[in-house]
């Protein structure tokens, strides 16, 4: 059975339809499209190409039940009647390891795997000083009255309570334990885009392969569209200068790809303002601090658990560090600069519209 192998377009996705029709011609494959609101706090779009409705309907059922099932287990704020998940783990730290599905086992095996492949870029224990940051970002953002910084002393005193060593995971019993009182896990980098991946996966084993799912800019595109014109989806890469411009703004570009993954992180949805300073959600493990780097910077990478955590790791790294990471990964991308420039590594140019003159796939 071939292995799916996803999209994903965090912040913002724009999905280029290209010559399409919505009658796929001389087959017997329409396109169908779905929506729902709430997995991941995000809305999910799917589009997908089946013989009839019911069909699709099916498959959109199927992905829909999945994330809703995993967005309960991946979620820190809420309790959920019957079901231990990571807000269970976070109210046990220092007390008692947590019995938990093996999706929550497979969730942190995996972060913690990459949190040493990215040197620490990725480090779902820093829930104590992310929980700061994401008190302020609420405030502010509703209103940016007196906006101001955490101060960096609150957020060090925090640090002791980090340590990815003291997330322990036992898998002959099933639990997991924080060793410390007030730790935290925050899956904020990996959870969605982790999410997707199973979930589509799932649904492409089942026999949907035609399709494309957006999960808040997450973005899973499978088999080419079945329109009789196309053999891949044009992925539109948003411009963080008009990203909050009415309608979304414009692409910076459109990568034509298939059975691979793009992911954007940037610096122009989750944010406020303290004077003319943009901070955003994104923190420098580091430094503590919004990484300031860069606008966004796209990557192609083939799994969308690993794109979510590859787009923040290069995110939080000076240009030199990121290329050099990226390199090391096998990753693809593209830096946006805040000046306005625009790097790429030498494989992601040729999948380009504007950049590489790719002539989007069509047959």
């Amino acid at each position: 059975m071939k292995k799916l192998i996803c999209i994903v377009v965090a912040m913002v996705l724009l999905i280029f339809p290209g010559c399409s029709t919505d009658k796929a011609q001389e087959t017997s494959y329409t396109k169908y499209s779905a929506q729902f609101y709430g997995t991941f706090d995000t809305i999910v779009q799917i589009i997908g190409y089946s013989q009839t409705q019911e069909e699709f309907t099916q498959y959109a059922g199927q992905i829909k039940s999945r994330m809703e099932e995993l967005s309960q287990l991946y979620d820190i704020y809420y309790e959920y009647s019957g079901e231990n998940n990571l807000k269970t783990i976070n109210d046990n730290a220092g007390i008692q390891p947590v019995p938990v599905r093996e999706e929550i086992l497979d969730l942190i095996e995996f972060c913690q795997d990459w949190y040493g492949k990215t040197d620490g870029k990725v480090n779902i224990a820093l829930g104590p000083v992310l929980s700061i940051w994401h008190k302020y970002m609420e405030r502010y953002s509703a209103d940016p009255t007196g906006a101001k910084l955490p101060e960096i002393e609150s957020l060090m005193e925090k640090l002791p309570l980090c340590n990815m060593e003291d997330v322990i995971v036992d898998r002959e019993a099933g639990t997991v334990y924080l060793a410390k009182e007030g730790m935290s896990l925050d899956v904020g980098a990996v959870a969605k885009g982790y999410a997707t991946q199973l979930a589509c996966q799932e649904a492409y084993d089942a026999g949907f392969t035609s399709f494309i799912v957006s999960a808040g800019g997450n973005v899973v595109a499978a088999d080419p569209p079945l329109d009789g014109v196309r053999s891949g989806w044009g992925i539109g890469i948003q411009d963080p200068f008009t990203a909050e411009e009415l309608g979304g703004g414009n692409s910076i570009d459109v990568a034509y790809v298939n059975n691979t993954c793009v992911v954007t992180s940037g610096d122009y949805q989750r944010y406020y303002m303290v004077g003319e300073q943009r901070v955003h959600h994104i923190i420098d493990p580091d430094t503590l601090m919004p990484a300031a780097y860069y606008r966004g910077v796209t990557v192609i990478v083939p799994d969308s658990g690993i794109a979510d955590l590859a787009s923040t790791t290069l995110y939080t790294l000076p240009y030199d560090d990121s290329r050099a990471m990226a390199k090391q990964m096998g990753w693809e991308a593209m830096w946006i600069f805040a000046d306005g420039t625009v790097e790429c590594t030498d494989g992601m140019i040729p999948l380009m519209r504007d950049r590489g003159g790719a002539d989007g796939l069509l047959k």
